[in-house]
């Protein structure tokens, strides 16, 4: 597993025990209201809208609150006009940072995102600067434990259209291209296959080992970004390793 999925899965478990858990509600149901508003309602014909459903669910968001987001933004009632920006930069150590939110004043956002880049250490970029260094695809996490011999789930990913299965120790990664997202996504389902964690996301296409203080440095700006109330996901190729990340998250 690179580092960064890792991390992911250490901020998800993190963030159902906090107090950041209604914070991170809130941000995950906006995510909810936008894809519907820009894809339609339906979760089967809207892909974005399945992964901010499944990101959701992987969160413990429930799903009355869900259903009534996609309500609320089909029915077209909104109180601000939200849009999605992306800002590209640097942390120490050279990691490549991509970070994506939601907004109503894509001022204000840029403000924040390049004040927590300079206060954390790390260096706004231009648009395209590496976002070229990390692939759009889906990614499905499966526990080991809940999960049938590699064989046999590499045959039903494969049928579904997947394109690779890695091995995360505890867990397998199932990758997909962005467009078979929902077949995988339902062929998991009809093997009565519990998903840890469903989405759309970037993965790095090279990781930059990182350990001591700079890859302390690196998280606190990580998490600097997330913390932003605009922030949806931030995506970096760093590689530190499983323990630190553990001690840190």
């Amino acid at each position: 597993m690179s580092g960064h999925s890792k991390w992911a899965q250490i901020k998800r478990k993190k963030a159902a025990t906090d107090e950041r858990r209604g914070r991170m509600f809130g941000k995950l149901l906006r995510a909810v209201e936008v894809a519907t508003r820009e894809g339609g309602p339906s979760i089967e014909g809207n892909m974005t809208l399945a992964s901010a459903v499944e990101k959701a669910r992987s969160y413990s968001v429930p799903w009355d609150n869900i259903e009534r987001a996609i309500k609320r933004a089909s029915g077209g009632a909104a109180d601000a006009h939200y849009e999605e920006v992306t800002y590209e930069g640097y942390g120490p150590g050279g990691v490549a940072i991509v970070v994506e939110a939601v907004t109503d004043n894509r001022n204000r956002t840029s403000q924040e995102v390049r004040h927590a880049f300079t206060r954390l250490g790390g260096k706004l970029g231009d648009p395209g600067s590496v976002a070229w260094m990390f692939d759009r695809k889906g990614l499905f996490v499966i526990d080991k434990a809940t999960a049938p011999d590699e064989e046999k789930l590499l045959e039903i990913i494969l049928e579904a259209g997947a394109d690779d299965l890695r091995d995360a120790g505890e867990q397998w990664e199932v990758i997909t291209e962005p467009e078979a997202f929902g077949s995988v996504r339902k062929a998991l389902e009809a093997a009565g296959l519990p998903v840890a964690s469903a989405e759309l996301t970037r993965l790095p296409q090279t990781g930059v080992p990182l350990d001591g203080e700079r890859a302390q440095s690196v998280l606190r700006l990580v998490e600097g970004l997330e913390e932003l109330d605009d922030v949806q996901s931030v995506y970096a190729n760093f590689d530190i390793p499983e323990e630190l990340l553990a001690q840190t998250g």
